[in-house]
């Protein structure tokens, strides 16, 4: 079994094998907006998934989506002549949905960030309904 070290050796020259790649070799429109972002290959260097991201809207993702997919196996091909490794790992492409979810997440507390600015100008703005001190003599 491969060390853990190697595994990620392995997983960053598979990241920068298929930019390359994905660049020179596949002749698809498709794929211009594609950004890959962590590649990872199990400790025993059989499987190799690879992340990435898409720019534009839902329909230049599906379209991006189905590009990769189908050149999934000339991706893995020059997978396999940039590696010296005997066995080539099967490659999962996976599309990478954490800069969509981390734009969500900044845009709920961009909101909250909003209202607590609103309360605060209600609350200094705000004047006791009474009296200051209600329990003076």
């Amino acid at each position: 079994m491969a060390d853990r070290t190697r595994a990620a050796r392995l997983a960053q020259r598979i990241k920068v094998i298929l930019a390359e790649a994905l660049q020179k070799t596949v002749k698809d429109d498709r794929i211009d907006n594609v950004t890959l972002t962590e590649a990872r290959v199990t400790n025993d260097l059989q499987q190799a998934s690879v992340y990435y991201t898409v720019f534009g809207d839902e329909e230049a993702v599906a379209a991006a989506h189905q590009a990769m997919e189908e050149n999934r196996g000339l991706l893995r091909r020059e997978m396999g002549r940039g590696l010296n490794i005997r066995l080539v790992p099967t490659l999962e492409l996976i599309r990478d949905t954490v800069p969509e979810s981390a734009a969500q997440l900044e845009e709920v507390l961009r909101e909250a960030k909003a209202r607590d600015a609103e309360i605060a100008a209600q609350r200094d703005s705000a004047t006791y309904a009474g009296d200051e001190d209600p329990y003076k003599d």
